[in-house]
């Protein structure tokens, strides 16, 4: 039996009874998602004078999962005006959350070469919303050298490691520290914003009043200005032509600079910014898709690995001047090292890394 789920059930129902929603019996939930934690997701549906009406209901076990930064998030990106759910009951020590329901359509089915340029430029000016989003009262966690570092090392670890089983040697080890090194030092360059850390189209939704609803923030952090734009341009389960996203790119640096967070960058530094943070962001991806699979028995992520490495790859290409010395020579061994790996592991990746092959 699932104790966890009748529970929250029956405190959303008191929850609705206690606030005047509803007078009726207990009714059953339907099962929304779970996500790439532990937390879940339910929907409560519920009679009301001329229809149905429903809420979100969250199970985070409390002793796997601390809900009290979405709550805090939650809260500001709220009063910011960026259209995340609203907070209608909270129970913290049991890690149930009542939620207002966006509904069931995410950004991704809907994203069409006909349509993602009004659904990206919706997303782009959301974005900036996020971005221009005031946490002096409870600032959030940095996206510092140590954090970074640490994210980019769940590639040598779980990736490389476990996924691929490769015994690295000392000098191509010594090779990563000097990419990583350099990676933490362009995101900690560029200007210092409050970001989403995980912008894509599975994390939005679209509204009945042609917005998007932006989900799964908790982990938001204080930290450089291309990463939520990353997300979103090089999402890890859709992509789009490079000249596109270079365009959208460029055209997201002019808003910033019309709303003064971005001043006297060019357009060939915040390209490389992109670039730079697109590596550090799919390193990391890279390795917890392989440590979901590998720790937490969910092997439907190893199907958007060999878009990841792609882009990667793509990303230390595009790096150029005084990085190229470290990233021209890292792109090099990701073909030589890592594609084959991958290939020998995963076979139907050829389609997606063929050309990448040695």
């Amino acid at each position: 039996m699932d104790h966890r789920r009748d529970h929250l059930n029956q405190w959303l129902h008191q929850q609705l009874v206690s606030s005047g929603r509803y007078q009726g019996d207990l009714l059953a939930l339907d099962v929304v998602s779970g996500d790439a934690s532990f937390r879940r997701y339910f929907r409560y549906r519920y009679p009301v004078p001329g229809g149905m009406a429903s809420v979100i209901g969250v199970d985070a076990p409390p002793e796997k999962e601390n809900s009290e930064p979405f709550v805090r998030v939650a809260r500001h990106l709220l009063k910011a005006g960026v259209p995340v759910p609203e907070l209608l009951a909270l129970d913290l020590q049991q890690g149930f959350m009542m939620l207002s329901d966006f509904g069931d359509r995410l950004l991704l089915p809907a994203l069409t070469a006909d349509s993602v340029d009004g659904h990206y430029g919706t997303a782009m000016r959301t974005l900036i919303d996020i971005m221009q989003a005031d946490f002096s009262d409870a600032p959030l966690p940095a996206y510092n050298q140590p954090l970074l570092r640490r994210e980019m090392e769940l590639f040598r670890e779980w990736f490389c490691g476990v996924h691929l089983q490769l015994l690295l040697s000392a000098d191509e080890n010594r090779q990563m520290d000097d990419v990583f090194t350099w990676l933490e030092q362009q995101a900690q360059a560029q200007p210092q914003v409050t970001v989403h850390r995980d912008y894509h189209s599975r994390n939005l939704m679209l509204l009945d009043d042609g917005g998007l609803g932006v989900l799964d923030f908790q982990d938001a952090v204080h930290g450089p200005i291309t990463y939520d734009l990353v997300s979103l341009l090089r999402d890890c389960y859709i992509s789009w032509p490079e000249d596109q996203v270079k365009e959208w790119t460029l055209r997201f640096a002019d808003r910033l600079r019309r709303v003064s967070l971005l001043d006297d960058v060019s357009d060939a530094t915040f390209w490389q910014w992109f670039n730079g943070m697109g590596a550090q962001r799919h390193l990391k991806v890279a390795g917890i898709f392989a440590r979901l699979n590998h720790r937490d028995g969910k092997p439907g992520y190893l199907n958007d690995i060999p878009l990841t490495l792609a882009y990667l790859i793509q990303e230390c290409d595009g790096i150029q001047g005084s990085g190229r010395h470290l990233m021209a020579p890292f792109a090099d061994w990701l073909r030589q090292r890592i594609v084959p790996a991958l290939l020998a592991k995963q076979p139907a990746a050829a389609n997606l890394l063929g050309r990448y092959a040695p």
